[in-house]
Protein backbone atom coordinates (compact mmCIF):
# COMPACT_ATOMS: atom_id res chain seq x y z
CA UNK A 1 0.00 0.00 0.00
CA UNK A 2 1.58 3.52 -1.04
CA UNK A 3 1.72 6.47 1.37
CA UNK A 4 -0.04 9.38 0.63
CA UNK A 5 3.86 11.11 0.22
CA UNK A 6 4.52 8.08 -2.09
CA UNK A 7 1.40 8.80 -4.54
CA UNK A 8 2.09 12.38 -4.76
CA UNK A 9 5.93 11.27 -6.11
CA UNK A 10 4.62 8.93 -8.31
CA UNK A 11 2.47 11.22 -9.86
CA UNK A 12 5.19 13.92 -10.11
CA UNK A 13 7.23 11.07 -11.51
CA UNK A 14 4.76 10.15 -14.49
CA UNK A 15 4.75 14.02 -15.54
CA UNK A 16 8.26 14.82 -15.17
CA UNK A 17 9.37 11.86 -17.20
CA UNK A 18 7.40 12.51 -20.18
CA UNK A 19 8.25 16.37 -19.97
CA UNK A 20 11.88 15.33 -20.13
CA UNK A 21 11.69 12.70 -22.55
CA UNK A 22 10.23 15.55 -25.04
CA UNK A 23 13.28 17.67 -23.93
CA UNK A 24 16.17 15.56 -23.81
CA UNK A 25 16.05 12.48 -25.09
CA UNK A 26 13.37 11.20 -27.53
CA UNK A 27 15.60 11.69 -30.40
CA UNK A 28 18.87 9.98 -29.27
CA UNK A 29 16.04 6.89 -28.37
CA UNK A 30 15.11 6.50 -31.71
CA UNK A 31 18.86 6.71 -32.78
CA UNK A 32 19.78 3.85 -29.91
CA UNK A 33 16.41 1.73 -30.52
CA UNK A 34 16.30 0.99 -34.06
CA UNK A 35 13.26 -0.60 -36.16
CA UNK A 36 13.91 -4.23 -37.96
CA UNK A 37 14.70 -2.68 -41.37
CA UNK A 38 13.58 -0.41 -44.17
CA UNK A 39 10.18 -0.66 -45.73
CA UNK A 40 8.51 0.68 -49.03
CA UNK A 41 7.33 4.20 -48.65
CA UNK A 42 6.46 5.95 -51.92
CA UNK A 43 7.79 6.86 -55.58
CA UNK A 44 8.73 10.79 -56.20
CA UNK A 45 10.85 12.19 -58.85
CA UNK A 46 14.40 11.62 -59.52
CA UNK A 47 16.48 14.94 -58.63
CA UNK A 48 20.31 15.36 -58.82
CA UNK A 49 21.94 13.39 -55.48
CA UNK A 50 19.84 10.45 -55.29
CA UNK A 51 20.98 6.99 -54.53
CA UNK A 52 20.44 5.73 -58.39
CA UNK A 53 20.34 2.59 -56.75
CA UNK A 54 16.66 3.16 -55.78
CA UNK A 55 15.59 3.96 -59.33
CA UNK A 56 12.05 2.70 -60.03
CA UNK A 57 12.58 1.25 -63.62
CA UNK A 58 9.22 0.77 -63.95
CA UNK A 59 7.48 4.19 -63.14
CA UNK A 60 11.12 5.68 -65.24
CA UNK A 61 9.50 3.82 -68.24
CA UNK A 62 5.77 4.55 -67.67
CA UNK A 63 6.93 8.03 -67.60
CA UNK A 64 9.83 8.90 -69.49
CA UNK A 65 10.83 10.70 -66.24
CA UNK A 66 13.28 9.71 -63.89
CA UNK A 67 11.74 7.97 -60.61
CA UNK A 68 13.34 6.60 -56.99
CA UNK A 69 11.45 4.61 -54.45
CA UNK A 70 11.82 6.43 -50.94
CA UNK A 71 11.98 4.08 -47.96
CA UNK A 72 11.32 4.67 -44.35
CA UNK A 73 12.53 2.78 -40.87
CA UNK A 74 10.43 0.40 -40.27
CA UNK A 75 9.70 0.42 -36.32
CA UNK A 76 7.08 -1.53 -34.93
CA UNK A 77 9.78 -2.14 -31.97
CA UNK A 78 8.88 -3.98 -29.22
CA UNK A 79 10.83 -3.23 -25.99
CA UNK A 80 10.90 -5.15 -22.66
CA UNK A 81 12.03 -3.49 -19.49
CA UNK A 82 12.92 -5.70 -17.45
CA UNK A 83 12.79 -4.30 -13.58
CA UNK A 84 14.37 -5.32 -10.25
CA UNK A 85 12.34 -4.63 -7.40
CA UNK A 86 14.35 -6.85 -4.95
CA UNK A 87 14.38 -5.76 -1.17
CA UNK A 88 17.94 -4.29 -2.12
CA UNK A 89 16.67 -1.71 -4.73
CA UNK A 90 14.98 0.17 -1.33
CA UNK A 91 18.30 0.90 -0.04
CA UNK A 92 19.88 4.17 -0.90
CA UNK A 93 22.15 7.22 0.89
CA UNK A 94 20.00 9.49 -0.73
CA UNK A 95 20.46 11.81 -3.95
CA UNK A 96 21.03 15.67 -4.29
CA UNK A 97 17.25 15.73 -2.52
CA UNK A 98 18.28 13.90 0.25
CA UNK A 99 16.18 10.52 -0.23
CA UNK A 100 16.53 9.04 -3.23
CA UNK A 101 17.24 5.51 -3.20
CA UNK A 102 17.90 3.09 -5.77
CA UNK A 103 13.69 2.08 -6.37
CA UNK A 104 12.97 6.00 -7.39
CA UNK A 105 16.10 6.05 -9.78
CA UNK A 106 14.62 2.76 -11.28
CA UNK A 107 11.36 4.08 -11.58
CA UNK A 108 12.71 7.05 -13.19
CA UNK A 109 14.83 5.14 -16.08
CA UNK A 110 12.03 2.84 -16.81
CA UNK A 111 8.94 5.99 -16.62
CA UNK A 112 11.62 7.61 -19.23
CA UNK A 113 11.53 5.01 -21.80
CA UNK A 114 8.30 3.74 -21.86
CA UNK A 115 7.68 7.27 -22.39
CA UNK A 116 10.19 7.87 -25.45
CA UNK A 117 8.81 4.70 -26.86
CA UNK A 118 5.26 5.63 -26.85
CA UNK A 119 5.95 8.68 -28.53
CA UNK A 120 7.89 6.61 -30.91
CA UNK A 121 5.22 4.38 -32.00
CA UNK A 122 6.90 1.44 -30.26
CA UNK A 123 5.10 -1.33 -27.66
CA UNK A 124 6.26 -1.20 -24.18
CA UNK A 125 6.27 -4.76 -22.01
CA UNK A 126 6.95 -5.23 -18.55
CA UNK A 127 8.62 -7.87 -16.50
CA UNK A 128 9.23 -7.37 -12.43
CA UNK A 129 10.86 -9.62 -10.63
CA UNK A 130 13.02 -10.35 -7.18
CA UNK A 131 13.81 -14.17 -6.85
CA UNK A 132 10.79 -14.73 -8.84
CA UNK A 133 8.57 -12.88 -11.65
CA UNK A 134 6.88 -10.77 -9.66
CA UNK A 135 4.38 -9.20 -12.44
CA UNK A 136 4.11 -9.10 -15.94
CA UNK A 137 2.17 -6.32 -18.30
CA UNK A 138 2.12 -7.30 -22.61
CA UNK A 139 3.56 -5.12 -24.56
CA UNK A 140 1.05 -2.15 -25.91
CA UNK A 141 1.48 0.91 -27.34
CA UNK A 142 -0.79 3.40 -25.65
CA UNK A 143 -0.22 6.08 -23.21
CA UNK A 144 -2.12 5.19 -20.66
CA UNK A 145 0.30 1.92 -20.32
CA UNK A 146 3.08 3.73 -19.41
CA UNK A 147 1.45 5.17 -16.55
CA UNK A 148 1.07 1.09 -15.45
CA UNK A 149 4.64 0.68 -16.06
CA UNK A 150 5.49 3.60 -14.13
CA UNK A 151 2.81 2.04 -11.05
CA UNK A 152 4.15 -1.29 -11.43
CA UNK A 153 7.78 -0.38 -10.92
CA UNK A 154 7.16 2.77 -8.18
CA UNK A 155 4.88 0.65 -6.37
CA UNK A 156 6.46 -2.89 -7.10
CA UNK A 157 7.47 -4.30 -3.56
CA UNK A 158 8.32 -8.34 -4.53
CA UNK A 159 7.09 -10.99 -2.57
CA UNK A 160 10.76 -12.36 -2.66
CA UNK A 161 13.04 -11.02 -1.02
CA UNK A 162 15.78 -11.96 -2.69
CA UNK A 163 17.24 -11.69 -6.40
CA UNK A 164 17.60 -14.20 -9.11
CA UNK A 165 18.12 -12.14 -12.46
CA UNK A 166 18.91 -15.48 -14.27
CA UNK A 167 15.13 -16.44 -13.71
CA UNK A 168 14.05 -13.05 -15.11
CA UNK A 169 15.78 -13.64 -17.92
CA UNK A 170 14.45 -17.06 -18.71
CA UNK A 171 11.06 -15.73 -18.45
CA UNK A 172 11.13 -12.98 -20.99
CA UNK A 173 12.89 -15.79 -22.99
CA UNK A 174 9.80 -17.59 -22.96
CA UNK A 175 7.37 -14.75 -23.20
CA UNK A 176 9.49 -12.81 -26.24
CA UNK A 177 9.91 -15.11 -29.06
CA UNK A 178 10.35 -12.33 -31.65
CA UNK A 179 12.97 -10.38 -31.74
CA UNK A 180 12.50 -7.56 -29.08
CA UNK A 181 14.94 -4.84 -27.58
CA UNK A 182 15.28 -5.39 -23.67
CA UNK A 183 16.24 -3.33 -21.39
CA UNK A 184 17.05 -4.78 -18.02
CA UNK A 185 17.20 -2.39 -15.00
CA UNK A 186 18.98 -3.01 -11.53
CA UNK A 187 21.50 -3.16 -9.19
CA UNK A 188 23.26 -6.31 -10.42
CA UNK A 189 23.78 -7.48 -6.99
CA UNK A 190 22.91 -10.82 -7.74
CA UNK A 191 26.00 -12.96 -7.40
CA UNK A 192 24.18 -16.10 -8.99
CA UNK A 193 25.42 -17.11 -12.76
CA UNK A 194 22.78 -14.99 -14.63
CA UNK A 195 25.91 -14.11 -17.29
CA UNK A 196 25.11 -17.35 -19.06
CA UNK A 197 21.32 -16.73 -19.46
CA UNK A 198 22.15 -12.70 -20.33
CA UNK A 199 24.40 -14.24 -22.92
CA UNK A 200 22.08 -16.66 -24.62
CA UNK A 201 19.19 -13.79 -24.45
CA UNK A 202 21.99 -11.54 -26.50
CA UNK A 203 21.76 -13.55 -29.29
CA UNK A 204 17.81 -13.20 -30.15
CA UNK A 205 17.55 -9.69 -28.73
CA UNK A 206 19.46 -6.39 -28.54
CA UNK A 207 19.62 -5.80 -24.52
CA UNK A 208 20.86 -2.75 -23.02
CA UNK A 209 21.48 -2.94 -19.07
CA UNK A 210 21.20 0.04 -16.78
CA UNK A 211 23.18 -0.49 -13.54
CA UNK A 212 21.69 1.36 -10.84
CA UNK A 213 24.07 1.87 -7.97
CA UNK A 214 24.49 4.31 -4.61
CA UNK A 215 27.61 6.05 -4.33
CA UNK A 216 27.41 4.84 -0.71
CA UNK A 217 28.69 1.11 -2.36
CA UNK A 218 31.97 2.32 -3.23
CA UNK A 219 33.13 3.77 0.18
CA UNK A 220 32.01 0.85 2.52
CA UNK A 221 35.49 -1.30 1.19
CA UNK A 222 37.33 1.68 4.04
CA UNK A 223 35.09 1.08 6.74
CA UNK A 224 36.50 -2.01 8.21
CA UNK A 225 34.25 -4.56 9.97
CA UNK A 226 31.07 -3.47 10.43
CA UNK A 227 27.38 -5.41 11.67
CA UNK A 228 24.85 -4.80 9.06
CA UNK A 229 21.51 -6.42 8.38
CA UNK A 230 21.20 -7.95 4.44
CA UNK A 231 18.17 -5.79 3.01
CA UNK A 232 17.40 -9.40 1.11
CA UNK A 233 17.70 -11.76 3.59
CA UNK A 234 16.99 -9.76 6.88
CA UNK A 235 19.99 -11.42 8.43
CA UNK A 236 22.17 -9.29 10.68
CA UNK A 237 26.03 -10.60 10.25
CA UNK A 238 29.54 -8.82 11.25
CA UNK A 239 31.47 -8.22 7.89
CA UNK A 240 34.67 -6.60 6.38
CA UNK A 241 34.09 -3.72 4.12
CA UNK A 242 36.37 -5.60 1.58
CA UNK A 243 33.26 -7.59 0.76
CA UNK A 244 30.94 -5.41 -0.49
CA UNK A 245 33.85 -4.31 -2.51
CA UNK A 246 34.48 -7.53 -4.46
CA UNK A 247 30.72 -7.97 -4.39
CA UNK A 248 29.41 -4.60 -5.81
CA UNK A 249 32.26 -3.03 -7.84
CA UNK A 250 30.67 -1.53 -10.31
CA UNK A 251 33.37 -1.72 -12.98
CA UNK A 252 33.28 -5.66 -12.43
CA UNK A 253 29.68 -5.64 -12.92
CA UNK A 254 29.61 -3.93 -15.59
CA UNK A 255 32.15 -5.82 -17.41
CA UNK A 256 30.35 -8.94 -17.13
CA UNK A 257 27.08 -7.21 -18.65
CA UNK A 258 29.52 -6.10 -21.76
CA UNK A 259 30.99 -9.34 -22.33
CA UNK A 260 27.39 -11.19 -22.47
CA UNK A 261 26.89 -9.06 -25.16
CA UNK A 262 24.46 -5.97 -23.64
CA UNK A 263 24.91 -2.32 -23.96
CA UNK A 264 25.58 -1.28 -20.21
CA UNK A 265 25.61 1.86 -18.84
CA UNK A 266 25.41 2.87 -14.77
CA UNK A 267 23.73 5.65 -13.34
CA UNK A 268 23.89 6.49 -9.67
CA UNK A 269 21.05 7.19 -7.29
CA UNK A 270 22.09 10.86 -7.25
CA UNK A 271 22.71 11.38 -11.20
CA UNK A 272 20.07 13.33 -12.99
CA UNK A 273 18.80 10.11 -15.16
CA UNK A 274 17.60 11.78 -17.76
CA UNK A 275 21.00 12.81 -18.87
CA UNK A 276 22.26 9.94 -18.56
CA UNK A 277 20.15 8.05 -20.87
CA UNK A 278 20.56 10.87 -23.56
CA UNK A 279 24.02 10.47 -23.84
CA UNK A 280 24.01 6.83 -23.53
CA UNK A 281 21.71 6.62 -26.51
CA UNK A 282 23.66 9.31 -28.25
CA UNK A 283 26.81 7.02 -28.15
CA UNK A 284 24.83 4.09 -28.84
CA UNK A 285 22.90 5.88 -31.83
CA UNK A 286 26.90 6.56 -33.50
CA UNK A 287 27.78 3.28 -33.08
CA UNK A 288 25.30 1.79 -35.15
Amino acid sequence: MLTNEEIRELKHLHIVAGRKVNEMFAGEYRSAFRGRGMEFDEVRPYVPGDDIRHIDWNVTARTNEAHIKIFKEERQLTVVLVVDVSASTRVGSGGRDGRTDRRLQIARVAGGIAYAGIRNQDRIGLVTFSDRVESYLSPRRTRGHVWSVIQKVFAGYGRGRETDIAEALRFVHQAQRRRAVVVLISDFLDPGPWADVLGSLTRRHKVHAIAIHDPLDEGLARLGLMNVIDAETGRRRVVHGRYFSARESLESRLDILRRSGASAVAIATGDDAFHVLHQHFRREGLRR
